[in-house]
């Protein structure tokens, strides 16, 4: 990866692989063409390829392949503990609301040194290839508007380099803590892109109390919607489908609507899955997800056969949530090969597309 800022200057890379076309025995892909090439690049964009010239004056890629940037469209950039002490997840902590009394707890040491840490992030992120990051940083009565802050300094100094979406996330629930006010207040800021939400049953005590509110600052000020949802079962299902509701009566939101894990769809039988996936693909609702695995595998092969846009992001890198996260978006598309039989060359030549948000080299 080039670390170095060049995306106002043209420059030229040789030596760089480029996928060229599929190899076919039949009707099979057996494999995939590549070739050695040279690539002019003008302000960030591609603006022409040529023959391989091995003694041009440029930058050397070493014979290594081209694929496009990598998007990670979940991460908490503000609250990771990346460049801490490493820290394993407590088994004493067992709820979300345990995780928010714990949050409470250490939010003002966190934030001490966090632009410095999140700097280090971007930097360990870009390293794996990403340049798109959607992060949510915490809206909530003790982080204020610190969390945002701390966030907007540390993307600074990586403005030309990193593209950040931000979502204002309640995570402390809209009623469960007093975090409405402040809520309203950021969903007017032009640096947040998504009004976001978490669990309304479980933490606010309803669904359509705390939806209603959401979907409200999202349509009052022009933003998209990207809530958590961890619920199982019948309140995890009545988000959803209070969502697709609102999406299908309020076009504006349509393909700016998202639910983040969703672990509603990982019980349903494939029947009932493919209910819900049709009514997500009509209103433009997305899912996002970290593509867990174990005891709770999420139906996305069901999800994308309907159209619905199933967006994957690393979601925990080093923090108190879970011990578990690489940062690398290319290892997630591999999970994802693994988990639903994407072996094939021409399989695993597609499933690159959820690294890349469906960018892929030979469409």
């Amino acid at each position: 990866m080039i670390k170095r800022n060049m995306k106002a200057k043209t420059y030229i890379l040789k030596n760089v692989r480029l996928e060229t076309g599929f190899e076919f025995d039949g009707e099979e892909v057996i494999s995939t063409n590549t070739a050695l090439c040279c690539v002019e690049v003008e302000a960030g964009k591609i603006k022409g390829i040529k023959p391989n010239t091995p003694n041009a004056n440029g930058i050397d890629a070493k014979g290594h392949l081209m694929l496009p940037a990598f998007k990670d469209m979940h991460a908490h950039l503000d609250k990771m503990l990346f460049g801490l002490p490493w820290e394993a997840v407590s088994p004493t902590r067992h709820t979300v609301k345990d995780m928010i009394a714990y949050e409470q707890k250490m939010i003002p040491e966190w934030l001490s040194t966090s632009v410095e840490r999140t700097g280090k992030m971007l930097n360990f992120l870009q390293a794996y290839g990403t340049d798109f990051i959607r992060s949510h940083f915490n809206v909530d009565p003790t982080s204020g508007l610190r969390s945002l802050t701390n966030l907007e300094k540390a993307l600074a100094s990586k403005k030309d380099t990193v593209d950040v979406e931000l979502v204002a996330f309640p995570q402390h629930g809209l009623y469960y803590t007093d975090t409405l006010p402040i809520l309203k207040d950021v969903a007017k800021l032009d640096a947040v892109s998504f009004i976001g939400g978490v669990d309304p049953y479980s933490l606010d005590g309803s669904i359509e109390k705390s939806m209603e509110q959401i979907t409200r600052l999202a349509l009052d000020n022009d933003k998209g919607v990207d809530i958590h949802l961890h619920e199982m079962g019948e309140s995890g299902l009545k988000t959803i489908d209070f969502l697709i509701d609102r999406t299908l009566e309020n076009p504006q939101l349509k393909g700016k609507a998202f639910v983040s894990h969703a672990f509603a769809l990982s019980r349903l039988a494939n029947v009932e899955v493919e209910k819900i996936a049709a009514r997500l693909a009509e209103a433009g609702v997305g899912i996002v997800s970290s593509v867990p695995f174990g005891n709770m595998i999420m139906p996305i092969p069901t999800l994308r056969k309907y159209g619905v846009e199933v967006l994957i992001g690393n979601d925990n890198i080093q923090d108190h949530w879970n011990t578990f996260g690489s940062g690398n978006m290319l290892q997630k598309a591999n999970l994802i090969a693994e988990l639903y039989g994407y072996g094939t060359e021409f399989g695993l030549s597609r499933t690159l597309a959820f690294a890349t948000r469906y960018k892929l080299p030979l469409d």
